[in-house]
């Protein structure tokens, strides 16, 4: 276990000498600045409209007018950690392994295992920060402009850092025997057959299709992207 924590120490700070970390941090926080600024020129129109409703009507379509608008920011970051996750583990492997780098690795007492999840949890470290900044900050600023609380924060988040795990350990697995953009094509491809087979799944519930309903399902089952995001924004 510690040489595996050795090369999680080794892949953190690989990823901060490649400036991956600073990239990170300067995309989340361009994204959380429009966000922020997006959320409250809709959020103030949407509340002078709605103080000329009276009574209960008013305050429910504002509530949920705020809500759409933080699931749409969650979504959106939802897609940025998926991206990162994909990203990151694409070429780790790969890139090591044909530029000989892993051969100064391999040659110590150090079985491949830990060098496989040593990787991973660096990197699972490395989204955990990343997720945390990005879909914290776009609930912390709904709630600082709006006043608006959604319930289950917790969860939510969690799910949506697990579908960033997922996908980062999809393309750190396919790393080990592919190339980088091989792995990238795979890795967003599988992806992007989730996202169509969770609408297909939803479109088949309304018209009560079984077999666009069983569609969805199976898609789900091989890689299950779109239903940690549907179960996140259930929550």
């Amino acid at each position: 276990m510690k040489r595996t924590w050795i090369i999680a120490r080794m892949t953190f700070r690989e990823a901060i000498r490649r400036r991956i970390v600073l990239t990170g941090l300067v995309l989340g926080l361009l994204f959380l600045t429009v966000f922020s600024l997006g959320f409250r020129m809709v959020y103030v129109n949407a509340y002078d409209r709605a103080s000329e409703e009276t009574g209960a009507f008013g305050s429910i379509m504002v509530n949920e007018g705020v809500n759409v608008l933080m699931l749409a920011g969650l979504y959106a970051v939802t897609f940025l950690s998926a991206a990162m996750g994909a990203l990151l583990g694409a070429d780790t492997l790969s890139g090591e392994i044909i530029s000989g780098t892993i051969q100064t690795i391999v040659t110590k007492p150090v079985r491949r295992s830990n060098i496989v999840f040593g990787k991973w949890l660096g990197f699972a470290i490395l989204l955990a920060g990343y997720s945390l900044l990005m879909s914290g900050g776009t609930v912390l600023s709904v709630w600082i402009q709006s006043g608006y609380a959604a319930r289950n924060v917790l969860q939510g988040l969690l799910l949506i850092y697990l579908e960033s795990l997922l996908i980062m350990t999809i393309s750190l697995s396919c790393s080990s025997f592919l190339s980088g953009l091989a792995t990238g094509g795979v890795v967003f491809g599988l992806y992007g057959m989730s996202f169509i087979g969770g609408w297909v799944e939803q479109i088949g519930a309304v018209f009560q299709n079984q077999t666009a309903i069983r569609v969805g399902i199976v898609t789900s089952l091989i890689i299950p992207s779109e239903a940690l995001w549907r179960r996140a924004a259930f929550e």
